[in-house]
């Protein structure tokens, strides 16, 4: 007969086993990082605590098969997942702990101590993995093409408008804004950068003006209003789209703007224009369909046009200077942020453009700016996070809480960039663009 003391006994040498196991998990992960500013815990027991006290930070585990599942075959995805489900919290600064992401991601262990890490994760005690609580995509079809992008850009957009509302301008822009300083209020900063796109693209009284993934309408509205032109936005979201007529109609400004649910491959019914901006859109279109992509650009804009094109890029074509977003099966990004997103250096963008037939005028890098509209967004969704709850679950909040602190991480260590790109379809040469640079 087994006495409740030795059932006891055998729990605790166990658990005392486990901690051991946990630890020199942690001290074989963290071997050699030099910062002590953050603590390590798991299932409510310390595994690791700041050399002066103050954490910034603390990695905290629900329970050890947290960490088998996360470490067993790391990757962004199963670190991503086991953050939305909350097995995986970042308490304190949640933008502090990209600089040990980067440790990890760079560290390469030997094979014994691969070997020794594979044999402690396997000791741990299993239990099943929490159910998801927003589900990654379906996408069947061919990458890219029409109704594989349009289930891939409703994913991301056709949540509710009123999650978005919160954390953005009141023009709704979901895109890099532009700072006169660092104290600029994200209001001013989106309207400082709408006027500027559209004093790039000189846009006067009438003219036939198309916006390629207008969004919830903010630079459709704003050009015709303060520009007098006539626009046409297309999106594939239909609830962006129904966001943007209704603001349209009470703007009172039908007699200008119209938005349509269409693919930017199905716009030659419309005729031609006579300018173009695609501002954050061009993220969706996938390195094998630029061409694709600026030929129809080309072919809708009228002779002496201007075409804007707006869009985040890699810093570099080294893929070693790459961002730490994967890609393929493995990307939490790429499967619960911007599903098919893909991104290629500004050279590609502008040789797929030059052979399209456009000629480049003008580039802008932005990076710094998009920093701090990475920061206000996020700020401004921390702030309303109750009022973001009624709207979407929990997993969907982390999901973008996670994904703007990562891109914040990624533009400042210029990773990641972005550029404003003016191209022109001359007309035997000439373009209508003033001798100075000055807008």
């Amino acid at each position: 007969m087994t006495r409740a003391s030795d059932t006891l006994d055998v729990s605790r040498a166990e658990e005392r086993r486990t901690q051991s196991t946990l630890a020199s998990i942690f001290d074989l992960l963290l071997e050699g990082y030099p910062k002590r500013d953050f603590l390590v815990r798991v299932d409510d027991r310390a595994l690791r605590e700041p050399s002066d006290g103050a954490a910034r930070y603390g990695l905290v585990f629900r329970t050890p098969e947290t960490v088998r599942r996360m470490f067993m075959s790391p990757s962004e995805r199963s670190f991503g997942e086991a953050y939305i489900e909350g097995d995986f919290e970042i308490e304190g600064d949640l933008n502090a702990v990209f600089p040990l992401v980067d440790y990890l991601r760079e560290r390469s262990l030997s094979i014994l101590q691969n070997l020794r890490m594979l044999r402690l994760l396997r000791s741990l005690p299993r239990q099943s993995a929490p159910p998801l609580g927003r589900r990654a995509p379906r996408l069947p079809g061919e990458p890219h093409s029409k109704e594989r992008d349009r289930k891939a850009v409703t994913y991301h957009y056709d949540l509710p408008a009123a999650f978005y509302a919160l954390w953005l301008d009141p023009q709704m822009v979901y895109s890099c804004a532009y700072f006169e300083s660092e104290e600029s209020s994200l209001a001013e900063a989106q309207e400082r950068k709408l006027d500027r796109i559209c004093r790039k693209l000189r846009l006067e009284k009438d003219q036939r003006f198309l916006d390629i993934g207008c969004g919830w309408g903010g630079l459709l509205m704003f050009a015709a209003r303060r520009y007098g032109v006539r626009a046409l936005g297309v999106t594939l979201s239909q609830v962006q789209a129904d966001f943007a007529r209704a603001a349209i109609e009470r703007a009172g400004l039908k007699d200008r703007c119209e938005v349509r649910v269409t693919d930017y491959r199905d716009l030659d019914q419309w005729g031609q224009f006579d300018r173009l901006a695609s501002v954050g859109m061009f993220e969706h279109v996938g390195a094998k369909k630029l061409e694709v992509y600026f030929q129809r650009a080309f072919r809708l804009l009228r002779p002496g046009g201007l075409f804007l094109n707006h869009g985040v890029a890699f810093c570099s074509d080294d893929p070693a200077n790459r961002p730490s977003f994967s890609e393929g099966k493995n990307s939490f990004f790429g499967t619960y942020v911007f599903p098919d997103g893909e991104l290629v250096p500004l050279s590609v963008t502008t040789q797929a453009a030059e052979r399209s037939g456009f000629e480049v005028r003008d580039v802008e890098s932005m990076r710094e700016h998009y920093a701090l509209t990475l920061r206000q967004f996020q700020s401004r969704l921390n702030a309303r996070r109750d009022e973001a709850l009624k709207l979407v679950n929990e997993a969907t909040f982390r999901i973008w809480n996670l994904y703007l602190a990562a891109a914040i991480h990624e533009f400042v260590s210029a990773r990641l960039t972005i550029y404003q790109v003016l191209l022109a379809k001359t007309d035997n040469g000439a373009v209508g663009l003033p001798l100075v640079r000055a807008l």
